[in-house]
């Protein structure tokens, strides 16, 4: 089940954290967060999985800036959450997806236990002009049932800004374990 906006608002400072919070934002079953001053933009052509890849830090002007299609850029909300007991979920407004940005690429499930910022996969389908502080997406909130393993990544959770892929570090743990798992049967 999704909780409704006037219980989002009723579980304020237990289970759910939304810093900054605007009652202005509250929707019937949804919150709207804001797009951030700062965008990254990704430096290889090519992006590897297995290593960190290069990217630039843009600031996102009063007066807006361009993105341009067939570029992914990462934003973040301006807004940090933390969640207990509930999984959040991240989806772009509608008002926006009707200008063809889309938000988020695949990462609009969140994990029971999240603290953070969001960071936000931004795909243009035609050129569009972004602005600072905009309510960009809306998170909602799914109850859950059974035993409650609250998230606890070292890549991504209690971020503090954008978050580029991480992926590299999981292999890392594949190669880690591959290499115990050959030491062991020697």
């Amino acid at each position: 089940m999704i909780l409704t906006g006037q219980e989002i608002k009723a579980q304020l400072g237990t289970n759910i954290v939304i810093e900054p919070y605007d009652e202005k934002r509250l929707n019937p079953n949804s919150y709207n967060m804001c797009l951030h001053n700062e965008i990254l933009v990704y430096e290889e052509i090519v992006l590897d999985m297995q290593r960190p890849n290069r990217y630039t830090r843009y600031t996102i002007p009063e007066e807006g800036m361009v993105l341009s299609p067939n570029q992914l850029y990462l934003g973040r909300t301006v807004e940090r959450t933390e969640t207990r007991n509930l999984v959040p979920m991240l989806e772009g407004r509608s008002s926006i997806g009707r200008l063809g940005l889309f938000v988020h690429v695949t990462a609009g499930f969140g994990d029971v236990g999240f603290c953070g910022y969001w960071t936000l996969e931004m795909f243009a389908v035609q050129p569009i002009r972004i602005y600072p502080g905009v309510p960009i997406c809306q998170i909602f909130y799914h109850t859950i049932t059974g035993d409650v393993t609250e998230y606890a990544s070292g890549k991504y959770q209690r971020n503090h800004d954008i978050q580029p892929s991480l992926l590299y570090k999981d292999f890392d743990q594949v190669n880690d374990k591959q290499m115990k798992l050959g030491f062991e049967e020697k």
